[in-house]
């Protein structure tokens, strides 16, 4: 009789909704993420380790004669925590790669459960992701927004082992087409 074999499954991610919106002089972003985290990295944030989790937003002029204009460009990282000692779980949302130890402008909030945290990383709204001015009128552009694990800011002990295993892998992204006067 053979052994039974298991394997992973990577991670299935999807963008279920994605608006853009006019706010004073600037573009928001509101999007919803639909994920449920890999076996491998839930055991990572129960063990204390911090996962980060990347939003990237870009915004391009197309043009018909070259490559498309970048005229935008926002980034979010959100670092997440188990603190054991505690039994919560601490969010951080900055612009860069957040830290325990650097310096900088981030957001921390803490929660009771996993699942409460998750709820707020799934959910973007209010990212103001480029200014009107950069947008040309008449002209269509192409707004992309991903989504990741980001495995870079794991221990170095612990990018090696990632390193092609399919449970670390989470990643999605969309795009959406527009005038700037269709802004609302």
């Amino acid at each position: 009789m053979s052994p039974l074999v298991l394997h992973a499954q990577p991670a299935v991610a999807e963008v279920t909704q994605m608006d853009l919106g006019r706010s004073g002089d600037g573009v928001e972003l509101a999007a919803t993420v639909k994920f449920q985290l890999p076996p491998a990295v839930q055991d990572a944030l129960y063990k204390g380790l911090p996962v980060i989790f990347v939003e990237e937003a870009e915004v391009y002029r197309e043009r018909w004669y070259w490559l498309d204009k970048r005229v935008g460009s926002a980034q979010r990282h959100m670092r997440l925590v188990f603190q054991p000692l505690i039994r919560r779980w601490r969010l951080t949302v900055g612009a860069g790669p957040v830290s325990g130890n650097e310096g900088g402008v981030a957001l921390a909030q803490t929660f009771d459960t996993l699942d409460e945290a998750l709820g707020v990383i799934r959910r973007v709204s209010g990212w103001r992701i480029a200014n009107l001015a950069e947008l040309e009128a008449g002209t269509q552009h192409r707004f992309e927004f991903r989504f990741r694990l980001d495995i870079t800011q794991l221990p170095r002990p612990l990018q090696i082992g990632a390193l092609g295993e399919s449970d670390w892998v989470l990643a999605v992204s969309a795009s959406k087409r527009l005038q700037p006067e269709s802004l609302k």
